[in-house]
């Protein structure tokens, strides 16, 4: 059984600095504090990730048309999201800070994207349709390395560096 979450919860400095704890000590350098119950509708909950940590290339399918959707909103340091073709390749990529210009971005579903952390202890906010189901909540995209592998750190490293060198204005292509 799924206890209820507290009526209020606050998203304060205190849980900001509680979870990115957290997230460096653990071994994939992210750590999720969920606010909704896993059965819920609708999943809501913070992702902090550091420098690092490596998201496998993915989309969301759902079997309700639309339903595969991702909201993200960074409300501390910065994540780059990079969309992606079928071959993998980098099509789009955008810089999404809670300084601004861009905090968030909403991806419909099907879409092909990985996340890299650009700061040490970034928190964003996720929003997505549940419930989470493990075995069905991903669609990997075939070809990348598996998390934890040296593989998977060195593509990060790639990921990351192309946010070090030009800072993409938003909705900047990779080719541009």
């Amino acid at each position: 059984m799924t206890s209820d979450p507290p009526s209020l919860q606050r998203l304060d400095q205190e849980l900001f600095d509680r979870v990115a704890a957290e997230a460096r000590a653990l071994p994939r350098l992210r750590r999720n504090h969920n606010l909704h119950r896993e059965p819920d509708p609708v999943q809501r909950f913070l992702n902090v990730m550091q420098p690092g940590t490596y998201v496998r290339p993915h989309r969301h399918l759902r079997s309700r048309p639309g339903a595969g959707f991702e909201c993200f909103v960074v409300l501390q340091g910065a994540i780059g999201l990079l969309l992606l073709d079928p071959d993998g390749q980098v099509v789009q990529r955008e810089r999404l800070a809670a300084a601004g210009p861009l905090r968030g971005i909403q991806l419909a579903e099907g879409i092909l994207h990985t996340l890299v952390a650009l700061e040490p202890d970034s928190v964003m906010l996720e929003i997505k349709e549940g419930p989470y189901e493990p075995t069905a909540d991903k669609d990997f995209l075939p070809g990348f390395p598996a998390e934890g592998s040296d593989e998977a750190q060195e593509q990060e490293r790639r990921w990351r560096a192309q946010f070090a060198t030009v800072r993409p204005t938003v909705g900047e292509t990779a080719a541009s």
